[in-house]
């Protein structure tokens, strides 16, 4: 791609109102444009990393045997005054009435409506479980968006929801859920924790929420340190030894403040191992039985005659979210310089040539280049502008490629100046350049 084709309307200075990093960069580096408070346009260079996100969310969500749907976002009253949720909900939720004057809402989650579908179309044990998610856009109206997507009205999610036939197969859900969740944040690049959390208007008695580190996050966290040593890579998908790996995170103190206590705190975590910060939500899952089902008559046939309602759990992670996350956790504030997880990342290159007006030798080996990089299937973006070369680099770390090549005075021969975006330059061969990528790309 060329950079003068590319439609990304960059700023020089950070816009006032934007109060944290993942907010200024987006609008500085033209990824979103706000079309009124809370709600924005996603823009080229914003689409293309959160629909990356959304892949990988996405094959996490089929690797646990997941079926993705898709649920509109305007829903029924009727379905949210079954489960009771209808008043109690607040003024986060959009109300609004059809030509007909029927009471309809934008959906701010999705547990009546999957839980609707689930009743009117399976009525036997011999059918559970079922895992169903979707990934939709949400809107919640906040009294006061700010921090842009990361606390916006408007958002996509991928919601999932799980159906079982008892607590025993139910907690079996939610361990793969747990699974998923930790390796979906690897594939990010992001060291999410688990940590006890409090249900909320969402109900039930178990919930974790996945934090990433950040001065600017919003939820204050109490943990023991000893949790970032631990991983899951070789947890597989059995009762057994997901049930395992969730205790082995349970071990440890990790709460959110919600459900904090200084007693118990002090009296799990050595005061060496206490770490006591802030963060950022990028996932919530819950389990609460019976607590839609039973209200909205969701049961199944039983051996024997007998029915009884399905067990259910909800999932979520903020994919429009974690582009700010992200930001959040690699953008280096100081020397203006984002490096996406190449996992991520709008381009998996950036080609810098030095252009001179009577001499396009340099932009013609960087079209060059390009061609065997599309060969091996690398995304890169080339700056064919005329601008000095401070300003392209300035430009090209703001929009955060993981590698670069310098193509200039020291380009000659076989070999190019290529580095990893912030890190010294080193002289090295295409061929070894297309290595080192598709090497990092297998990775993920």
């Amino acid at each position: 791609m060329l950079l003068s084709k590319l439609f990304i309307p960059i700023l020089k200075n950070n816009p006032s109102e934007a109060k944290i990093k993942s907010h200024q960069l987006m609008l500085r580096v033209g990824m979103i444009k706000q079309s009124s408070a809370g709600i924005y346009s996603w823009l080229p260079l914003g689409f293309k990393v959160m629909k990356k996100i959304e892949e990988i969310v996405r094959q996490e969500q089929n690797k646990i045997g997941a079926q993705e749907i898709l649920m509109p976002t305007i829903q029924s009253s009727e379905i949210w005054k079954e489960s009771g949720r209808y008043e109690d909900y607040g003024e986060e939720m959009l109300r609004i009435k059809d030509r007909q004057n029927r009471d309809m809402l934008y959906g701010p989650t999705n547990e009546e409506q999957v839980t609707e579908i689930f009743r009117s179309s399976l009525k036997s044990y011999k059918s559970l479980p079922q895992l169903l998610y979707h990934i939709q856009w949400k809107f919640r109206d906040e009294i006061r968006p700010r921090f842009g997507v990361m606390r916006g009205r408007e958002f996509y999610m991928k919601d999932a929801y799980s159906f079982d036939i008892s607590d025993e197969e139910a907690f079996y859900s939610y361990n793969k859920f747990f699974l998923s969740y930790l390796r979906t944040f690897k594939r990010l690049s992001l060291t999410a924790i688990p940590m006890a959390a409090d249900t909320g208007p969402i109900g039930g008695n178990l919930s974790h929420e996945f934090i990433i580190l950040a001065d600017t996050g919003e939820s204050k966290i109490f943990t023991d340190k000893r949790i970032f040593d631990l991983n899951s890579n070789d947890t597989e998908l059995e009762k057994n030894s997901l049930r395992q790996m969730r205790k082995k995170y349970e071990k440890y103190y990790s709460v959110t403040d919600e459900k904090f206590n200084k007693e118990e705190f002090e009296k799990a975590v050595s005061e060496e191992n206490r770490l006591i910060t802030k963060g950022i939500e990028v996932g919530h899952i819950f389990y609460f039985g019976d607590k839609y089902s039973k209200a909205m008559n969701a049961s199944v046939d039983l051996p024997g005659g007998k029915k009884d309602f399905v067990k259910m759990g909800s999932y979520g992670i903020g994919v429009s979210r974690l582009v700010g996350a992200i930001i959040e956790a690699k953008y280096d504030d100081k020397n203006e310089i984002m490096k996406w997880p190449l996992s991520v990342a709008p381009y998996d290159i950036a080609l810098v040539p030095m252009i001179n007006k009577n001499d396009t030798a340099a932009l013609d080996k960087a079209n060059n280049i390009n061609k065997e990089l599309i060969k091996n299937n690398i995304d890169a973006l080339i700056d064919d502008t005329e601008e000095n070369f401070s300003s392209k680099i300035k430009k090209m770390n703001l929009i955060g490629a993981p590698y670069q090549v310098i193509i200039g005075k020291k380009s000659d021969g076989d070999l190019l100046e290529f580095k990893e975006t912030g890190k010294q330059t080193q002289n090295i061969s295409l061929k070894k350049i297309v290595e080192i990528i598709k090497k990092q790309k297998n990775s993920n």
